[in-house]
């Protein structure tokens, strides 16, 4: 398998295993705004990396991000029900939706975070936070190695979204695997779908839980929205839908934000120092982060309801051609953040000028969240744990197999001694 950062001609064939997000996306900036390439299965693509044609496209009320009504080769069956991403189009919840059916079920959905929801929460995630580092300092002998991202990163954000869904906790580890299999994409068909049929079992599991013992809880509402004779709010599809996305949307986010906040800090001693000093805020490592790792690398799929046609660059995207935005290009682009774009910065001051929660309709509803769980993480480990450092070489790190998904398998640490437990 070619493990280069991307492969020549056109369309550039992405490579399913992602060993160089940022080495192929800078090859397919060099050729321009957008240019094609070839996804898992051999479907082609518009991969567009440039800042000001991607919020274009993204406000544009003539791009839709419903494959059923306007992605022909998916409505006249030619995309094999054995496609490895099917699912990311097959879904039908805000995430997919267009026009007045976006509308009405993000509307939906949006009510789980309400600021007072999240600054509700705020307590909660500073609790499990301090459990999570209780754990690791009660069970880690001082220079062992711990793989943080599996016991700290993957951890706290996938209890706080099953505390807002109200998730039993024997469904937890379940729904650990199930998610993430979601993301990669490197599976073959047959993988993705066993995946993809243990996840709405997953779901419809939860749903079966929740009806016979609903609480105060984002799952229960929406049930009562689509249980509700007089509600045309959601059909059973919907819900299962919508759980996923806020399960998804809410948990792969923040692993690989804090993945990469814990890298780059480790990494860069002096800028820890400037956040534990209280000089700079830890919102500013929040965002540089964000900038410079956007936890989803590349989002699919968008399709042009009729001819766009650019005129600074000339581009046409033709009725129905699949769109997909790199996030990750807008991070890294030398044009918003200069010559040393590559570099982390927590003092750099176009530090929030990023796109990694989206733009425009599709904003994602739960980015204070994320923010505000990242915060509150950080601060919490490097408090207790301010020495902590990469019990590997940071090139030797193994990114996801996923070019959607922008993480490490694994995040070796070697915690040192703790400190008080107080943060």
């Amino acid at each position: 398998m070619d493990t280069s950062p991307a492969a020549s001609g056109c369309p550039f064939r992405l490579n399913p295993t992602a060993p160089d997000i940022h080495g192929e996306t800078a090859l397919l900036r060099a050729q321009g705004p957008a240019t094609k390439v070839e996804l898992p299965g051999s479907v082609s693509a518009w991969e567009v990396t440039d800042p000001a044609l991607i919020k274009q496209l993204l406000t544009d009320h003539r791009i839709s991000k419903d494959a059923r009504q306007h992605w022909p080769d998916y409505i006249n069956g030619r995309i094999p029900s054995t496609w490895p991403l099917r699912l990311w189009v097959d879904v039908y919840n805000a995430l997919t939706s267009y026009g007045e059916e976006h509308i009405r079920l993000r509307r939906l959905i949006a009510k789980a975070f309400t600021t007072r929801r999240i600054r509700a929460l705020g307590p909660q995630i500073k609790d499990i936070a301090h459990h999570l580092l209780d754990q690791l300092q009660a069970t880690t002998e001082p220079g062992e190695t711990v793989d943080l991202r599996a016991t700290f990163a993957w951890i706290l954000p996938l209890t706080v979204v099953n505390l807002l869904l109200g998730v039993p906790e024997r469904l937890h580890p379940a729904f650990r695997k199930a998610i993430g299999g979601i993301f990669a994409t490197d599976q073959t068909p047959q993988e993705a779908e066993a995946n993809n049929r243990e996840l709405y079992q997953l779901l419809t599991d939860l749903v079966a839980a929740k009806r016979r013992a609903p609480g105060d809880d984002v799952t229960s509402a929406l049930i009562a929205a689509h249980d509700d004779e007089t509600n045309s709010g959601l059909t059973e599809q919907e819900l299962l839908d919508s759980i996923l996305l806020l399960i998804g949307a809410g948990h792969e986010t923040t692993v690989n934000l804090l993945d990469h906040a814990i890298v780059n800090l480790s990494t860069h001693p002096q800028q820890l120092v400037l956040l534990r000093s209280g000089r700079v805020p830890w919102a500013d490592a929040v965002e540089e982060t964000l900038r410079h790792q956007p936890p989803v690398a590349t989002i699919i799929m968008r399709f042009p309801t009729e001819d766009l046609h650019d005129e600074p660059s000339g581009i046409t995207f033709r009725q129905g051609e699949p769109i997909v935005i790199s996030y990750a290009a807008v991070g890294r682009d030398p044009h918003l953040h200069g010559d040393n774009a590559d570099h982390f910065d927590i003092t750099r001051p176009s530090r929030r000028d990023h796109l990694s929660f989206g733009f425009g309709p599709h904003y994602c509803l739960g980015a204070e969240l994320a923010r505000l769980e990242a915060e509150i993480a950080l601060r919490a480990l490097f408090h207790r744990f301010p020495d902590l450092t990469l019990a590997v070489s940071k090139s030797d790190l193994r990114p996801l197999e996923s070019f959607i998904s922008n993480g490490h398998q694994q995040l070796p640490i070697v915690l040192h001694s703790g400190t008080a437990k107080a943060a």
